[in-house]
């Protein structure tokens, strides 16, 4: 979902930064896409064309090198089969989020999260934190308050929903985990009043800023829209055929 890809591009440039304030400027000439965005669109095209997943993820990727993939994906990239490598990192949960858009309810959702997660993070918490991330945007979707999906998430996947974004942020530190970034990401879209208001808090708590983002985004996306300036600007960062990708994947959800 386009949520996903505009919350990459804003965090692009505050991934390392440790960033702890929700004031920054959301574009500058330095916002460009990541891997997270790659990876969104492989797994949008691979669901629209019932393609293999692990085929279209290494397609994408390939399509566009040295877009900050991580140590075990990136060497799952280059090796000669096609076997998951156990992984439980947070590209789990923030490539998952067109899965909910296609589908027509939470079951369907989940497995089409599943299909397209255990071809690479097959570890249970890798598979437990693309579920988390489906059910979160697939319910709001749906119109449930944000009270009723943080009831479900935390307590279908025992993720600690209870803290605020404030008490998440003195603390919070950068971690590439499911386990440490799923139920961040999920509170900085439940907590926010807008679609803006969730990237900064996403980018606020100082961690995986493109990735926390990408994770919030969608979530914030079904409950708020996303404001037309900012798809705009978001949409002129992407090359015509990853447009491309997300405009066939609105038109086939919309069906």
């Amino acid at each position: 979902m386009l949520g996903a890809v505009i919350g990459d591009i804003i965090g692009s440039v505050y991934e390392f930064k440790a960033w702890k304030s929700r004031e920054f400027p959301l574009f500058s000439e330095r916002t460009e896409f990541t891997d997270d965005s790659v990876c969104t669109i492989a797994v949008a095209e691979c669901l629209l064309d019932g393609n293999d997943p692990a085929l279209s993820l290494r397609k994408w990727c390939h399509r566009y090198p040295g877009r900050g993939y991580g140590g075990g994906f990136a060497a799952w990239l280059r090796q000669s089969d096609m076997e998951p490598y156990d992984s439980y990192g947070n590209g789990a949960a923030m490539r998952v989020s067109p899965a909910a858009l296609l589908a027509k309810s939470l079951e369907e959702a989940l497995q089409l999260a599943d299909r397209v997660t255990r071809v690479t993070h097959n570890h249970p918490e890798g598979l437990k934190g693309a579920a988390a991330a489906v059910s979160a945007i697939r319910l709001a979707l749906e119109g449930e308050t944000p009270g009723s999906i943080r009831s479900h998430i935390a307590g279908t996947y025992g993720y600690n929903l209870s803290r605020s974004v404030d008490e998440i942020r003195p603390d919070y530190q950068f971690n590439e985990t499911c386990q440490e970034t799923v139920p961040e990401a999920i509170v900085c879209a439940l907590e926010a009043s807008s679609f803006e208001e969730t990237i900064r808090n996403a980018i606020s708590l100082g961690g995986d800023a493109d990735t926390l983002a990408a994770i919030a985004g969608p979530i914030a996306e079904a409950r708020f829209g996303i404001p037309e300036d900012i798809m705009k600007k978001g949409m002129a960062r992407l090359p015509k055929d990853m447009r491309d990708v997300l405009e066939r994947l609105y038109a086939s959800a919309m069906r």
